[in-house]
């Protein structure tokens, strides 16, 4: 078909430039033959799409839309596997594309992540990553399952949703941003890797990126405290126990005021010891808690990088204020299908030669390990990475190992990290948003998942049009966006605790995240919980 007949069918009959035609016979024209149009459908302003119901990875609603054009495109791939990726195409369209990436180990278009990429004038995209799944990852008994999964998907969605747009709106993209945590910032960093044409600009949160080690470091720190019936383990009236303590401890030398929040865990000397047990101290014989010699133990694995006989650097340790989130029960999914040793693995069968197999496997190359970004910095792209000080699923001492050894490599070669690439630690915010109940941080920015996670039926989504919100230092995907698109690099974000984060009533706090290594310190004078009355500065 030529171009402007194909152009023909994409319009609207009488239907303005804004009102394309979001019909399945329309999409058919513009994708591979061999492709399938699962779903086309209009969505009105301020309207719902609920996820079709084999999107069981994502099955929540996208809310309070505005006007656009639903589109759910199969591909299949030279492998013999199957992906598909989801289209938000609104008709009110800034030339922009924004990709949501997924979590963990699950299958499904991120329809209600997309809702919020699309209030950015934008075509919103997320892929299934090749499969639909929430708990079951059986589908990882297939190796080329795995490598849509680790990137295969991905990319091949972004270079066919490029298309798709480009024949929809009759003219190309002008930037292409990415905005994912978790298993999602891993996606993000393995396209900045490998493909450093597919986006202007990253928004990496948490990024799950050590494939190989960090699965295993989830199964291995859940072990720590195992068996529940021994003398060593810890029960969450402990950890609780243990959370308030450390938090008694390491609040807060670091940054010249006592507020509840432990500012860098990293300079905190913290004394163990204080919570043993004593002969005038149990717990049976008062209404507290304390720790035996072996929940100590417990605690000094929690507390210490991975480190195995050889002297192998595994995996960073879990950071104090973290610890609400530990002692899960571990998921052995990694080792069971992607490592291929069966279904029958327990706690009991775990030996270090795991790490050697997973590493010499390195399944679907998942592993986003390069630290040699230079041909994104020479594209003229961006990154803002971000960590949650707090984070009880990825250590956040596998964002600083990531990012000190991107440093290694641009340093030596003249690259000044700062021109293209700006790092985030959060205080007191968990696994890519919250904040744990004893601290409540400041946390919001803007980040991956989080507008679609607060608020109701969708009202989080659009927090970046609301008043004090809607710029470049409140929200991350704005300062991204100012960054490419008008060259002004983003310095703090203000991180935002509401009172009420279901109906966002009012801030309660907010204070500046600075730019690694720098922190946020007091002025010594105005409240607290006001951002102008902090600067960043470097302790280091």
């Amino acid at each position: 078909m030529k171009s402007r007949e194909r152009l023909v069918l994409l319009a609207s009959a009488g239907a303005s430039n804004a009102l394309l035609n979001c019909s399945t016979e329309a999409f058919k024209q513009v994708i591979p033959a061999n492709a399938t149009v699962v779903l086309a459908q209009r969505v009105a302003e301020n309207g719902t799409f609920t996820p079709p119901s084999a999107d069981t990875g994502f099955p929540n609603p996208a809310y309070m839309l505005p006007a656009l054009c639903a589109v759910q495109i199969e591909m299949p791939t030279e492998a013999n596997t199957t992906f598909n990726f989801g289209l938000f195409l609104p008709d009110d369209w800034e030339g922009r594309m924004v990709v949501s990436g997924n979590s963990a180990f699950s299958g499904g278009v991120n329809y209600a992540e997309m809702g919020a990429g699309v209030t950015y004038g934008s075509v919103a995209m997320s892929t299934d990553t090749g499969h639909d799944s929430a708990f079951d990852n059986s589908w990882a008994e297939n190796a080329e399952s795995i490598t849509d999964w680790g990137w295969r998907a991905m990319h091949y969605s972004v270079v066919e949703a490029k298309k798709v747009i480009k024949a929809y709106y009759g003219s190309a993209l002008k930037y292409s941003y990415y905005n994912g945590c978790s298993t999602g910032g891993r996606q993000g960093l393995k396209e900045v890797q490998a493909f450093p044409d597919d986006f202007d600009g990253a928004v990496v949160g948490a990024p799950a990126w050590w494939t190989t080690h960090l699965q295993l470091f989830n199964i291995y720190s859940a072990e720590y405290n195992l068996p529940d019936n021994s003398s060593h383990y810890l029960s969450s009236e402990l950890l609780e126990f243990v959370a308030n303590e450390t938090l008694k401890q390491c609040v807060d030398p670091q940054d010249g005021v006592t507020d509840n929040i432990i500012s860098d865990p990293r300079r905190c000397d913290l004394n163990l010891e204080a919570m043993l047990c004593n002969s005038n101290f149990t717990s049976a014989a008062s209404n507290s808690y304390c720790l035996n010699s072996a929940q100590i133990d417990t605690l000094y694995h929690y507390y210490n990088d991975w480190v195995e006989a050889d002297q192998t650097f595994i995996f960073p340790h879990y950071e104090i204020g973290s610890e609400t989130g530990w002692g899960q029960d571990p998921d052995f999914s990694y080792i069971e299908y992607f490592l291929g040793l069966g279904t029958n693995f327990t706690w009991a069968d775990w030996n270090a030669d795991i790490v050697k197999l997973s590493d010499e496997m390195n399944p679907g190359n998942a592993t986003a390990g390069d630290f040699d970004l230079s041909p994104f910095y020479e594209k003229g792209s961006k990154i803002i990475h971000y960590h949650g000080m707090a984070d009880p699923s990825i250590p956040t001492g596998s964002s600083v190992y990531y990012y000190k050894h991107v440093q290694r490599i641009l340093t030596q070669k003249g690259i000044d990290l700062d021109d293209f690439y700006r790092f985030y630690l959060i205080p007191g915010m968990e696994h890519c948003g919250n904040t744990p109940s004893n601290m409540e941080a400041p946390w919001y920015i803007g980040g991956s998942s989080q507008a679609s996670t607060i608020g109701t039926d969708g009202s989080g989504n659009h927090l970046h049009e609301r008043e004090g919100f809607n710029d470049a230092k409140h929200d991350a995907l704005l300062a991204m966006i100012a960054w490419v698109e008008n060259g002004t690099a983003p310095t703090y974000l203000i991180g935002t605790k509401f009172h009420d984060e279901s109906t966002l009533d009012y801030v309660e706090k907010q204070r500046p995240i600075c730019p690694f290594p720098q922190q946020a310190r007091y002025n010594e004078s105005g409240s607290l919980w006001k951002p102008e009355n902090w600067h960043c500065a470097s302790l280091y």
